[in-house]
C-alpha cells in the first residue's frame, strides 16, 4: 500500500509543515488542501503550502489515499461527518491531534467502516497560522501511532512508512496510554506554563513591564509555551481531562511536599530532587530531543 494523493484538512502549523515536508521528502505525491477560513486558504496558497489549496473539502478529497485531518480535536468529530460523504473507499483517515482517546472514538463515530488510524507528531512550536509551516518540523521527531484493534496492517504500516520518510520515527501505542504520557510530557507542563505566566502578571506588586524587562530564561521559556495556540490547548484539555487531572493531582501532591520542605528547611529533599530532575534533563539531551548548548543555543543567552 502506498499514497499517490494525500489531502490536509486545516492549514496551519501542523498542516501547513506535512504540506511542505512532502513537497521535499515525497515529490511525487500529489497534495490538496482545504481550511474553512478563506483568509487561510489565500496565505496557504501564496506560500505553496500544498500542491492546490481548494475552495471546498470535497474537492480536496477528490480520490485521496491518504486524508489528514489537522483541525482542533475539539472540531474532529464535526470535520469528519463533513467530509464523510466524499472520502474514497479504501482511503485512510488520519490526524495529528494532542489527544487521542477522544478523537478515536469520535472519529469512529464519524466515519464507519473506513480506515481510521488516528496519530500524533510529537512537534510543533508556539506559532499558528499558515505562515508557520515548515517542511523540518518533524525530522527526527517521534510520530505515535494508535491504530484501534482490528485495523487492516498494511494501512498501519503505510501510514508508518509515510511518517518515516517525512523525517519522524514512529511508535505504536494504546491510545489510552498515550494520552497519559503526553499529560505528563506536554499537557501539565502547557497547563503550568498558562498558569505561571497569569499569575506573574496578575501579581499587585510586580508591574507587568517589570516581568516583561526583567524575565530571566525560565519565565521567559514559560511565555514561548504559553504564546501557544489557545484555541488548540483549550480543546487538548478538554478532550484529554481524565489524564489531565491524574497527573494534575500527583502534581498537586508534589507541590505540596515541595511547600512543606521548603517551609521546614529541609535542604536535603530539595538538592535530592533537583539532582533527580537533573539527571532527566541529561537523558532528554542524549535522546536527541533538545539542544544541550547553553539556554538552548540563544545568541542572547544570559
Amino acid at each position: 500500500m502506498s499514497f499517490e494523493r494525500v489531502a490536509i484538512i486545516g492549514l496551519g502549523l501542523l498542516g501547513g509543515s506535512v504540506g511542505l515536508a512532502i513537497e521535499e521528502q515525497l515529490p511525487k505525491i500529489a497534495t490538496r488542501g482545504y481550511d474553512r477560513d478563506e483568509q487561510v486558504r489565500i496565505r496557504a496558497a501564496a506560500r505553496g503550502l500544498v500542491g492546490e489549496v481548494c475552495g471546498n473539502a470535497q474537492d480536496a478529497l477528490a480520490d485521496a489515499d491518504l486524508v489528514i485531518l489537522c483541525v482542533p480535536v475539539g472540531a474532529m468529530e464535526a470535520t469528519a461527518n463533513e467530509l464523510a460523504p466524499h472520502l474514497k473507499r479504501g482511503a485512510i483517515i488520519s490526524d495529528v491531534g494532542s489527544s487521542k482517546e477522544s478523537v478515536a472514538k469520535a472519529l469512529a463515530k464519524a466515519l464507519p467502516g473506513h480506515i481510521v488510524i488516528p496519530a500524533h507528531p510529537v512537534a510543533g512550536t508556539e506559532q499558528s497560522g499558515p505562515e508557520a509551516g515548515f517542511a523540518s518540523l518533524f525530522v527526527n521527531r517521534w510520530c505515535i501511532l494508535t491504530p484501534p484493534e482490528g485495523v487492516d496492517q498494511a494501512a498501519v504500516e503505510a501510514l508508518s512508512d509515510f511518517w518515516t520518510k517525512l523525517g519522524a520515527m514512529v511508535e505504536i501505542m494504546d491510545a489510552e496510554h498515550h494520552d497519559l504520557v503526553l499529560a505528563v510530557t506536554s499537557h501539565i507542563p502547557h497547563l503550568i506554563a498558562y498558569t505561571i505566566v497569569g499569575t506573574a502578571s496578575d501579581l499587585e506588586e510586580v508591574t507587568r513591564s517589570e516581568v516583561i524587562k526583567y524575565s530571566a530564561g525560565g519565565f521567559r521559556d514559560f511565555t514561548r509555551i504559553a504564546a501557544s495556540d489557545p484555541v488548540m490547548w483549550r480543546d487538548v484539555f478538554l478532550n484529554n481531562k481524565g489524564a489531565v487531572l491524574e497527573v494534575l493531582g500527583r502534581f498537586t501532591e508534589d507541590l505540596t511536599a515541595l511547600q512543606r520542605a521548603i517551609r521546614s528547611g529541609d535542604g536535603d529533599t530539595l538538592h535530592n530532587l533537583f539532582s533527580r530532575t537533573r539527571a532527566i534533563r541529561r537523558q532528554v539531551i542524549e535522546e536527541g530531543q533538545d539542544d544541550g548548548r547553553p539556554d538552548f543555543g540563544r545568541k542572547d543567552h544570559i
